[in-house]
């Protein structure tokens, strides 16, 4: 019988990468969406932080192993914002249309040669509320600020992220290579290496 997992995540977009990557994993994952959980609130000041307790509130509150990502933009010529912010850059309320104009403003008079950005993703996997080690993986994803956005793949930042491996921008990406490449690809194929000794 496969393990049951929940996915502490309420952001679409960022579900179905998280699904797609557990996909031939033999486990069957819930979102907590799914559950009724409600998503926890992210007031720490590090993607760790953040991502621990939001594994930890989907653990409290389902009894269940959880999954937990958190990820965002960070851009050198914003002093490295929008950061843990990336999601509410723009409020409380934004919508990524919001996000990515704001940071295309705030970059007007910034050159092309010094627009690097990088994804960070944390994925962590706790066994229950109180594991005392919780298995943490990160990704990195090196790219530029684009001037406007392209692409009409991914979610977020995405249109406004030029990938120089594949001279893109990451929302031009199939989303196959999306998942091997990105920061939370990364992260979740380092996080399936270590739950591969787990499940």
């Amino acid at each position: 019988m496969s393990q049951k997992i929940v996915l502490a995540s309420g952001n679409q977009g960022k579900l179905k990468e998280l699904a797609d990557l557990l996909m031939d994993f033999d486990c069957n994952v819930v979102t907590q969406v799914e559950l009724g959980v409600e998503s926890a609130p992210e007031t720490a000041l590090t993607f760790v932080e953040n991502a621990l307790i939001k594994a930890r509130h989907a653990c409290e509150k389902t009894g269940l192993p959880a999954i937990s990502d958190d990820s965002g933009l960070v851009v050198k010529a914003l002093n490295d914002a929008p950061g843990v912010r990336s999601a509410r850059f723009s409020g409380e309320a934004a919508s990524d249309k919001n996000n990515i104009e704001l940071v295309l403003h705030q970059l007007t008079d910034v050159p092309s040669d010094e627009r690097s950005a990088y994804f960070i993703s944390v994925c962590i996997f706790m066994r229950k509320v109180d594991d005392p080690c919780p298995i943490i993986a990160t990704g990195i994803w090196h790219g530029q600020i684009l001037l406007e956005p392209i692409g009409q793949f991914g979610f977020g930042y995405d249109p406004i992220f030029y990938v120089p491996t594949h001279h893109c921008s990451a929302a031009q990406l199939d989303p196959d290579i999306k998942n091997q490449i990105s920061h939370r690809g990364l992260a979740m194929q380092q996080l399936r290496r270590a739950l591969q000794t787990l499940i």
